[in-house]
């Protein structure tokens, strides 16, 4: 038999679908993840983009609680979720939401720093974002807003999650720029770079084959 023949039965057991444990375990890793990076900004007085950057604008100019205008924020976005991705898509992202939510408020109860240099704060906090967010991604569930969009737009069009989400992120970040200080900014620049990179390098259509 050619190689033609058996490359489709051969591409097609590359795909494994997610048993529901692994859906449970990465929404609540990958929640983590975020949430341990919205620590690390909201100590250092760094925001980024999305929904996420929304809600440190607000936290930083009101002074609300980030994690119930995080939740608050995303409600709109679920009607285009379900729409364009579907129900399952949907609950997922409304957990993970809930979760970081959540997570957002009690980390900074959990964990604590004497010391906490802003660069680093910056970077790490970035990857650790843009990790938790490609978890969520490769189990089909997002943190809503921007997320939906960035998601919808690969699927739909092939264009890439991670750009799209840059893109966004940047014009979000630079119009702190009234909000916070300078340099403030220029860092939530480096950490939007940062995470966007993660999900750039990552999160490509064909790249991963597990399916939920």
């Amino acid at each position: 038999m050619s190689n033609i023949d058996t490359e489709p039965n051969s591409i097609a057991a590359i795909f494994t679908r997610h048993p529901l444990w692994e859906d449970g375990l990465a929404l609540v890793l990958g929640t983590a993840m975020v949430a341990l990076g919205i620590s690390l900004y909201s100590q250092a007085g760094l925001l980024t983009g999305g929904t996420v950057g929304l809600a440190f604008l607000l936290k930083y100019l009101l002074g609300w609680p980030f994690g119930l205008v995080f939740f608050l924020i995303n409600l709109p976005f679920y009607a285009l979720a379900i729409w364009r991705m579907g129900w399952p898509f949907t609950l997922r992202t409304f957990c993970a939401v809930g979760m970081v939510s959540l997570l957002a408020e009690l980390t900074p109860q959990w964990i604590g720093f004497s010391h906490l240099n802003v660069v680093y704060a910056a970077l790490f906090g970035g990857f650790a974002m843009g990790l938790g967010l490609l978890m969520l991604f490769r189990h089909r569930a997002s943190l809503g807003g921007v997320n939906i969009l960035a998601l919808y737009l690969q699927e739909r069009f092939g264009m890439r999650a991670g750009a799209v989400q840059m893109g966004v992120d940047a014009a979000i970040v630079l119009a702190s720029i009234f909000v916070v200080a300078p340099e403030k900014v220029a860092l939530s620049v480096l950490g939007a770079v940062a995470l966007n990179m993660v999900l750039a390098i990552n999160h490509r259509a064909g790249r991963y084959m597990g399916v939920s």
